[in-house]
C-alpha cells in the first residue's frame, strides 16, 4: 500500500466523522471497561485506576469527576468509579478502534504483532469511523486482533467466548492458544520464542503446585516450563472452535 494511501486513510477523519471525546477521557473510559471485565463488574478504586493510569490520585478523581459530569461514570468518593451505559458504549468504541487498527498494521501493513500495542494506542484516538469500517472491510471483519483479544462489533457488542486458563486447563489434552492477555512486547516476543502465539497447539504436561511450575508441550516445538503467573496469561479453547 502506497504512503498516499495510508495518508488519506489516516487523515481523513479530520473530514468526517471527526473524534468527539479527547484521547484523555477515551482512553480513561477504556481502561476503566477493562478493569470492570477483570473484577466481574465491580466498581474500580480510585487507587487502582491512578496506578493503572499512571498518575496521582488526584489527577485521577479530577478526571473522574468530569467524567461523571459528562454521564460517562458513576463516581463514589470512598468506594470508587464504575462506567456508565454511554462510558460503556464510548470504551467499546475505542476498543474497536484499537483492536482493528492492531489487526490492519499486522494484516497489511506487516509489522509485527509485539509492537503494534503501543502504535495502536496513538492511532485509535485519530482515525474517522468512515475509516474504521472500510478497514473492517478491508480485513474481512475480523472478530479477534493479532493478540485474541474480541473486537466488538459496529453496534458495540463484543463477544468473548468461554476461555481456560492455561495456568488450569486440563492435563493431556490437546488445546489451542486462542488470546494473550499480556500485551508488553517482552512478554509477546517471550510467547513468540516459545510458540504460544494465538492458534498455537499445546498440551499441559503436568504442574507443580509447590513450585508453581507448569509444563507445556508445544506442538510445533518442544516442552516449555511456565510460571502459574506467566500461564494464567494465555487463554487457551477445545480444538476445532473458532475464535
Amino acid at each position: 500500500m502506497s504512503n498516499t494511501t495510508l495518508s488519506t486513510i489516516f487523515a481523513s477523519g479530520k473530514k468526517k466523522g471527526r473524534r468527539l471525546h479527547s484521547s484523555t477521557v477515551e482512553n480513561y473510559v477504556k481502561q476503566l471497561y477493562l478493569e470492570e471485565k477483570s473484577t466481574n463488574g465491580q466498581m474500580v478504586s480510585m487507587g487502582r485506576l491512578a496506578t493503572v493510569m499512571n498518575v496521582v490520585p488526584g489527577t485521577a478523581t479530577s478526571m473522574v469527576k468530569a467524567l461523571s459530569d459528562s454521564g460517562l461514570v458513576e463516581y463514589e468518593p470512598r468506594t470508587g468509579v464504575r462506567l456508565t451505559n454511554n462510558g460503556r458504549h464510548l470504551a467499546l468504541h475505542v476498543l474497536r478502534r484499537h483492536r482493528l487498527v492492531e489487526s490492519f498494521l499486522v494484516e497489511v501493513l506487516g509489522l509485527d504483532w509485539t509492537v503494534v500495542h503501543e502504535e495502536a494506542e496513538t492511532l485509535e484516538h485519530v482515525i474517522s469511523d468512515r475509516v474504521l469500517e472500510r478497514i473492517d472491510a478491508i480485513l474481512g471483519h475480523p472478530t479477534a486482533d493479532p493478540h485474541g483479544d474480541p473486537i466488538p462489533n459496529p453496534k458495540g457488542h463484543v463477544h468473548e467466548p468461554r476461555r481456560q486458563s492455561l495456568a488450569d486447563c486440563p492435563t493431556g489434552v490437546t488445546m489451542k492458544i486462542a488470546r494473550v492477555l499480556d500485551q508488553a512486547v517482552g512478554f509477546l516476543q517471550f510467547a513468540e520464542k516459545s510458540g504460544l502465539i494465538p492458534g498455537a497447539l499445546i498440551t499441559v504436561e503436568s504442574r507443580e503446585p509447590a513450585a508453581e511450575a507448569v509444563w507445556v508441550r508445544v506442538h510445533a516445538k518442544s516442552s516449555v516450563s511456565l510460571g502459574v503467573v506467566a500461564a494464567a496469561r494465555f487463554l487457551v479453547e477445545p480444538v476445532g472452535r473458532g475464535k
